[in-house]
């Protein structure tokens, strides 16, 4: 896994830290992620959900690798990775596609890209075509915070 480099994708926005309530749906080739938004370092309303939506993808992996595993040297790409916490584009030769920890949803095509999401409890990792951000503030979250 040598020569990788890692763009960095959200740089005005983050999860949570404490408590981001991950959930990932697979919808046919697409896969959404969803989580709570950081209100504290960023731009976000208290309980604001943010959507990644990953286009044509074609396996992901839920890893258990946390924040304290990461900083100890444990798990993909720790040492290599620039910080814990972020969100990534994972650019050159990263691992073999016979792997058998992915959930495999079809065959990568050759435009495939890697992406790579620290949350404090978990990895998140998605081999798709595209991605985009939705936000959304959740109708309990709007009626506490007037």
């Amino acid at each position: 896994m040598a020569n990788l480099t890692f763009q960095h994708l959200n740089t005005d926005w983050n999860a949570e830290p404490n408590a981001p309530d991950v959930e990932l749906t697979v919808e046919g080739n697409a896969v959404r992620l969803s989580f709570r938004l950081n209100p504290w370092a960023y731009s976000a309303a208290p309980g604001e959900i943010a959507t990644l939506r990953f286009l044509g993808c074609s396996r992901f992996r839920w890893d258990a690798t946390n924040d304290h595993a990461w900083f100890a040297g444990e798990g993909l790409y720790s040492g290599q990775a620039p910080k814990w916490g972020e969100f990534y584009e994972v650019i050159g030769d990263t691992r073999v596609a016979e792997d058998d920890d992915w959930d495999v949803l079809s065959a990568d095509l050759p435009s495939a890209r890697q992406f790579l999401f620290y949350f404090r409890d978990d990895t998140i990792e998605i081999v798709a075509q595209d991605w985009s951000l939705t936000r959304e503030i959740p109708p309990a979250a709007e009626s506490s915070s007037r």
